[in-house]
């Protein structure tokens, strides 16, 4: 039996992060993933001479100066804006939505015209919002929300608005500002070399094994500690039911051109298009130099357990069954459950990252 302070189950952010930190301080780690990579969801892999984000668009942003200067030290990051765009029927619109939106969408120039307008249309809901479509124009009023939300959320996550919780969107940025980066935070950028160099940093020194599942190895190593970072009803062998999640599907396209959409980001609300998003990978990074360019294109489908879980679906017959597998974690104070998957939550890397570090000290004290 192979002899462990620290068995860490996924090599993406959470379980990178703490890995590192307990390396730092004289640990026996070992990290598995049963992909064939590390870095989880924000592996990039060079194509054509361009850092391509395998799995969707990742732009890291943070006001936590701590989390911001913990990851600069792996490789240094660019100063990277995000501003992406939504087209509709061959008009394109700024995201997050701003005045240079409103204008387009309402012909208008001034805040104080485009305010006259939402809250004439927000009246129409004079409830506490009881479902997405109901915030979505509590927030913005009806015509944003039909224009550039519902087509656009329905594809997501493959419900009827009325039929997903408000709380889905009540981050929703809006601005009456023409100021289209679409993040607040005060640091925001992508690594020079790729997230891949990143994580390569923070697992330096420490034993990775890749296509290697935990069911694969659990009876062959005994660690003081387990950081599972998987699904957690996969890990109590579904004993409450299956949790719900949204899952992607990418298509590439390499083209003999230098810019095919002129935009890192390009969404598509409309119902009539298939796909979600379009990502250029090249515009990410200015180091990126190629006489092609890469293309993605973005399908949001259902998890049926053969694809890979992005997106916990938040519905209460969901949060009621995560709960109590919570519950029955936190017998077990060998094993800690973080990230997406361990804690059926959606976080930003940089809440990925602060969680991790917290998580650290409580391993490590």
């Amino acid at each position: 039996m192979e002899q462990v302070d620290l068995l860490i189950v996924g090599a993406g952010l959470f379980g990178s992060v703490i890995a590192h930190q307990a390396h730092q301080s004289g640990k026996k780690v070992l990290v598995i993933d049963k992909r064939d990579h590390i870095g989880g969801n924000c592996y990039t892999k060079k194509i054509e001479g361009i850092d391509v984000h395998r799995y969707g668009a990742h732009i890291f942003h943070t006001s936590d100066k701590e989390v911001w200067d913990y990851i600069n030290q792996f490789g240094e990051f660019n100063p990277f804006v995000n501003s992406p765009i939504a087209v509709v029927d061959g008009v394109t619109y700024n995201l997050p939505f701003n005045m240079n939106t409103f204008s387009k969408l309402f012909n208008v120039v001034y805040p104080k015209e485009v305010m006259e307008i939402i809250e004439r249309e927000q009246k129409e809901i004079k409830r506490e919002p009881m479902n997405l479509e109901e915030q979505a124009i509590k927030l913005v009023g009806r015509t944003v929300y039909e224009k550039l939300i519902k087509g656009y959320t329905e594809k997501q996550w493959g419900r009827k608005c009325t039929d997903l919780p408000p709380e889905i969107i009540k981050r929703l940025p809006v601005r009456l500002t023409y100021d289209n980066n679409y993040f607040n935070d005060t640091y925001q950028g992508i690594p020079d070399k790729g997230y891949t160099e990143l994580f390569n940093g923070m697992l330096k020194g420490i034993e990775v094994r890749l296509s290697t599942p935990y069911n694969a190895l659990e009876s062959h190593v005994e660690a003081k500690m387990i950081v599972y970072t998987g699904m957690i009803d996969e890990y109590f062998d579904f004993c409450f039911g299956k949790l719900e999640y949204r899952s992607l599907r990418f298509e590439d396209f390499i083209e003999n051109s230098v810019n095919s959409q002129g935009v890192a980001v390009m969404n598509y609300p409309s119902e009539k298009v298939p796909y979600t998003r379009v990502i250029e990978h090249r515009h990410f990074n200015k180091n990126n130099v190629s006489d092609k360019t890469v293309v993605t294109k973005e399908y949001s489908v259902e998890y049926n357990g053969d694809e890979d879980p992005y997106y916990p679906i938040g519905l209460d017959k969901n949060n009621e069954i995560y709960k109590k597998y919570e519950e029955l974690a936190k017998k077990n104070p060998k094993i800690i459950f973080g990230g997406r998957l361990g804690n059926y939550k959606y976080s930003d890397m940089d809440d990925i990252i602060r969680s991790a570090l917290d998580t650290s000290k409580i391993i490590l004290r």
